[in-house]
């Protein structure tokens, strides 16, 4: 974990004298729900859940749970404390968790209604919570400074998370990746603020009460569960009426949606280079890249980006509007800015040299990978770049598959293997190749199976190589770096 930057050179420690700021409510620290000693996760392993997790062990709680697979994130928890377990078998619930009155369960909206020990617990008289209605809970007991849309709210929710965190403020934070910066997704602190990444799907947003939020993007996803383009922007437009009075919305310019705000929020507008916060004086240079900050409370010069990534100028503009707004310094904002480190699976670096790139994006919507492919694109002009790209879900690629390959034909080569179908069953006649097919004419492209990733990756050279999607391709990504070494 990096040290706290020392706020007293520089910069004072305390918060702006501006009419922007935002003195705020007091907030309080939540304790341990009463009378519980233990919370039981269904679906622990989950980016989102383990962040939960981590809190209940921080508090002392006796942590357990079930997920289907072990993975890193798992053996991290149960390093940290948890007991977990990989089949769905009542039978292997420990026994400080089968007393209904101490012990809390939640569960993740992706776990099957026909789960045996979801069912279980439901029998027995259990409190099961999702995990948004507990994140509900903490933005009404703490300041919840809450990031929500399409795309960039992982990046943009680390960022200010990380401004908060090395600020005179502090925070809490729930985020939806692990940050470079401290290797979790979770941060503890005594601070009254956290940091929560709000998400969409199963209008899991809706549980919470935030201060102030940031809206990315709405371009619709999740069409599986809210069926239509307006049914989505419906939904964002009820998380903003959500927000508290004497709170502020931060809002992506030029969005679809039309918010509902209470009486006394204040409502901004964000993006590159339009709005009441936007950028200035962008220099792309030499893997470097630095702006000035513009804001209606207080500009901000020469902002580095510690992760020089073209698309982290927009979001880096969304955290800062709302670290700033919380009463961030300029030079807290500066440090922030320069000191943050990225985080897993978006934009990633595993190789990075002159004579070889080979980079992760977490990447998995149209818009997202539009997006990573453009920053690809000003860093690497005049290079050959590739992409393998595993689809994940039937239906996003049924919805959008035009899309995708629109997205992709900015790149010289597209490798793409089956979909990864997460939660659901196969649809007839939806596969990758709906999107190889509409490739743009001059795209080099190949059609392969997810175990043929390595053995093509053995028989290649490559110049610049990502790896995109949210499916389970990345758990090949240390495999291919090696590889790309030793071919190296």
């Amino acid at each position: 974990m990096e040290e706290k930057h020392n706020t007293n050179v520089g910069c004072p420690a305390s918060q702006p004298q501006n009419s922007g700021g935002f003195a705020g409510r007091p907030g309080t620290q939540p304790s341990n729900p009463g009378g519980l000693n233990a919370v039981y996760f269904i679906g622990i392993g989950g980016i989102g859940m383990s962040a939960i997790a981590r809190y209940f062990i921080h508090r002392g709680l006796v942590v357990a749970g079930y997920d289907r697979t072990p993975s890193d994130l798992t053996r991290l928890l149960e390093k940290e404390g948890a007991l977990i377990h990989y089949e769905d078998d009542v039978q292997q619930i420990p026994d400080v968790c089968k007393n209904a009155s101490r012990c809390l369960v939640v569960y993740t909206p992706a776990i099957p209604s026909n789960h045996q020990e979801l069912q279980y617990f439901r029998q027995i008289g259990f409190e099961i919570q999702k995990r948004a209605q507990l994140l509900g809970t903490l933005t009404r007991q703490m300041r919840g400074l809450c990031v929500a849309g399409t795309h960039g709210k992982t990046t943009t929710s680390a960022m200010c998370a990380h401004i908060m965190h090395q600020s005179h403020l502090d925070c809490n934070a729930f985020l939806g990746g692990i940050t470079k910066n401290y290797g979790t997704n979770y941060i503890v602190s005594d601070s009254d603020y956290v940091v929560v990444e709000a998400d969409e799907f199963d209008r899991s947003f809706h549980h919470l009460t935030p201060w102030m939020t940031v809206i990315t993007a709405t371009d619709p996803d999740h069409l599986d569960i809210y069926g239509t383009k307006e049914a989505y922007l419906e939904s964002f437009a009820h998380y903003t009426s959500l927000i508290q009075p004497g709170g502020a919305l931060i809002v992506h310019r030029g969005l679809e949606m039309k918010e509902r705000l209470q009486d006394d929020v204040r409502r901004y507008d964000y993006s590159i280079d339009e709005g009441d916060f936007h950028a200035e004086n962008v220099k792309i240079e030499n893997g470097t890249i630095t702006f000035d900050f513009i804001s209606p409370i207080e500009c901000v010069r020469n902002i580095f980006l510690g992760h020089p990534i073209p698309i982290n100028i927009e979001n880096g503009i969304a955290a800062m509007a709302m670290a700033q707004l919380a009463g961030c310094t300029a030079e807290e904002l500066r440090y922030g800015m320069r000191t943050y480190n990225g985080v897993d699976r978006r934009f990633d670096f595993k190789i990075n040299t002159p004579q070889l790139v080979f980079l992760s994006d977490y990447a998995h919507h149209p818009k997202e990978i539009y997006e990573s492919a453009r920053s690809l694109r000003q860093l690497y002009r005049d290079r050959h770049i590739t992409a393998i790209f595993q689809p994940h879900l039937y239906t996003r690629t049924r919805d959008f598959y035009r899309e995708f390959a629109e997205a992709l034909s900015q790149l010289d080569e597209v490798i793409l293997t089956d979909i990864y179908p997460a939660r659901e069953q196969p649809i007839e006649g939806v596969t990758s190749q709906l999107i190889y097919d509409r490739l743009a004419p001059g795209v080099e492209r190949q059609l392969i199976t997810k175990d043929e990733v390595l053995p093509l990756v053995k028989s290649r050279t490559f110049d610049v190589l990502v790896v995109l999607g949210a499916g389970d391709l990345d758990n090949q990504v240390p495999q291919i770096a090696k590889i790309l070494r030793n071919n190296n």
